[in-house]
C-alpha cells in the first residue's frame, strides 16, 4: 500500500511538518483543521459559530481536493478548549452533515494551534483516489 500527501490551496497551508491530508489504501486522512482563512492566514475567530464554520469549509476544501465529499466522511474529532462551546459547535455541524453521520468523538483540550477554539479532523472513504 502506497500513500500520497494531498495538498490544496483553497485550505490553509500545513503550519507544521505535516500534510493536508494523506490517502493510503481508499482512505482519506485529513490533519486537524482549525480556522484559518485560506486567503489571509488570519484566525477567525470573531465567534465560536464562525470559527467552526471556517474549520467545516477548510476541511471540505481539502476533501473536495481529491474529488472527496463530506458524505464520504466516516469520523471526525472534535477538538475545543471549552466544552461550553459544544452546543454551537454540535449545531454548525449538523448543518454540513448529514444521516448517516460520522463516529465522532469530541474532546476538550488545553490549548490549540494559534489560540484556536476548535479544530476538527477526518478520515474519508475515497475510494476514487488514485494512489500513484
Amino acid at each position: 500500500m502506497s500513500k500520497r500527501a494531498i495538498e490544496t490551496s483553497a485550505a490553509p497551508s500545513a503550519i507544521g511538518p505535516y500534510s493536508q491530508a494523506v490517502t493510503a489504501g481508499g482512505w482519506l486522512f485529513v490533519s486537524g483543521q482549525i480556522p484559518l482563512d485560506p486567503q489571509t492566514g488570519e484566525l477567525v475567530d470573531s465567534s465560536i459559530e464562525a470559527a467552526t464554520r471556517r474549520v467545516l469549509d477548510n476541511l471540505t476544501a481539502v476533501l473536495s481536493a481529491t474529488g472527496t465529499t463530506l458524505g464520504e466522511v466516516v469520523r471526525t474529532t472534535i477538538y475545543l478548549t471549552d466544552l461550553a462551546d459544544f452546543a454551537t459547535v454540535n449545531a454548525v455541524y449538523g448543518e454540513y452533515f448529514s444521516a448517516p453521520y460520522p463516529a465522532r468523538a469530541t474532546l476538550q483540550v488545553a490549548a490549540l494551534p494559534r489560540n484556536s477554539r476548535v479544530e476538527i479532523d477526518a478520515i474519508a472513504v475515497c475510494n476514487g483516489i488514485s494512489e500513484s
